[in-house]
């Protein structure tokens, strides 16, 4: 099919042609006395994107499923008790990642649809006397059902309980994407992978470890090899890797990194959630509603969308790939074929976003959903015009200045 194809599953996300082109590399040896002037500064610029600056980032040659395990296995030992909270495809996916490795799991079961419970999280380590607790997961960004989790107030509700419960996130799907502040809100492990925000092929799982995180790991006794961050530590302090990197994805990782800071993190926040408002407002406009249950709860980087009854959410994907060259995410595990989802992550501006829900609109007719062509789009459109114009109505540097100096003149 001619043209580019339209990507808009929640990751992996589209590969900008500055990083394609980085990681078009020759082999190099690994263990020259050149290779840490790529390696050093990228644990460093990493630490920006977490917005930490005591924790030490681990880069594994993995997805972000790997990140999971090393977070787990480094830090904790086996029977000790953790406290999950399960809201979602990947939520669930690492509660049974923890199981089998041999932890005590004690799961806050919640409505699909919400996030993270910080009240309930409190409650149940203010009963915890003993302190036999010894882990909290929270996933950030629930990738299957478009939820958002305030991290913030989960590091409070452990605060509040006055309990020493290392606090564990999944960041994959909000890294990079949304706001993380790891050393604001004592972020014990923070997860992220190469494949969402970070704009790269799979194949990085990132871990940002918190000093008291790195305490835990000198008596944690879960058995550990591959992931394990005393053989890290070790190589990292010189800008080496215990084993074989993979090369072109840490070029890759350098050149994303300098497109995340040339924006600067806070309008990649900014162009998330304008990105994030439009589609939001196409779903209204096709009187569709999200499966996120409050506006709380409504993520920033993928919208899960409830497909009326009597719809199958995967025929509405597998339209939109047949015919109009464009991939939605599906819906998993309890709400398959309920949903479908808009990934708006990554290297993405408005009318991209425009073109995908266009195609949306027709995957959905094509199946019999009742809705008006055009109208997601137009109110998209309405959504993004409306931001742009507020932002040129912003005054200007030299405007600013002169309502601070009305003396002096701003140089440039």
């Amino acid at each position: 099919m001619a043209g580019r194809h339209f990507l808009f599953v929640p990751g992996p996300t589209n590969v900008p042609d500055r990083v394609q082109r980085a990681m078009l590399v020759a082999m190099e040896d690994h263990r020259s006395s050149k290779f840490p002037e790529l390696t050093l500064p990228l644990f460093e610029d990493l630490k920006k994107v977490f917005k930490s600056t005591d924790g030490q980032v681990f880069i594994f040659p993995s997805s972000g499923t790997g990140a999971w395990e090393a977070s787990l296995s480094n830090t904790l030992s086996p029977g000790d008790k953790v406290l999950a909270s399960r809201f979602g495809q990947f939520s669930h996916l690492w509660i049974d990642l923890a199981q089998r490795l041999g932890l005590d799991v004690q799961v806050l079961e919640e409505e699909w649809g919400t996030g993270v419970k910080p009240d309930k999280i409190e409650a149940i380590l203010r009963d915890d006397k003993s302190h036999q607790i010894k882990a909290v997961l929270a996933v950030h960004n629930e990738t299957a059902t478009g939820v958002t989790s305030d991290i913030g107030a989960v590091r409070k509700a452990i605060d509040a309980a006055g309990h020493p419960a290392l606090l564990y996130v999944d960041g994959v799907s909000s890294i990079g994407s949304l706001d993380f502040r790891a050393d604001e809100w004592r972020v014990d492990l923070a997860v992220a992978g190469s494949q969402k925000g970070l704009m790269l092929p799979a194949g990085l799982g990132i871990v940002c470890v918190s000093p008291r995180a790195l305490a835990a790991s000198k008596t944690a006794g879960l058995k550990r090899v591959y992931f394990d961050f005393a053989d890290q530590i070790k190589a990292n302090a010189t800008g080496y890797f215990p084993y074989t990197p993979p090369l072109p994805l840490l070029y890759g990782l350098r050149e994303s990194l300098r497109i995340l800071f040339e924006e600067k993190l806070e309008h990649v926040y900014e162009r998330h959630h304008v990105l994030a408002g439009g589609v939001r407002a196409a779903v209204k406009a096709w009187g569709l509603h999200p499966c996120a249950k409050e506006s709380k709860w409504d993520s920033d980087t993928v919208t899960a969308i409830v497909v009326p009854q009597g719809i199958n959410g995967a025929d509405v994907i597998d339209a939109a790939y047949r015919r109009y060259n464009l991939s939605l995410g599906a819906g998993l595990s309890q709400v398959a074929g309920k949903v479908f989802r808009i990934g708006h992550l990554g290297d993405l501006n408005d009318l991209m976003v425009l073109g995908a829900i266009a195609g949306a609109e027709m995957a959905m007719r094509d199946v019999g959903i009742d809705i008006t062509l055009g109208s997601g789009v137009g109110a998209a459109q309405t959504h993004f015009r409306s931001t742009v114009l507020a932002k040129e109505k912003k005054p200007t540097e030299q405007e600013r200045f002169a309502e601070v100096h009305p003396e002096g003149v701003l140089n440039d």
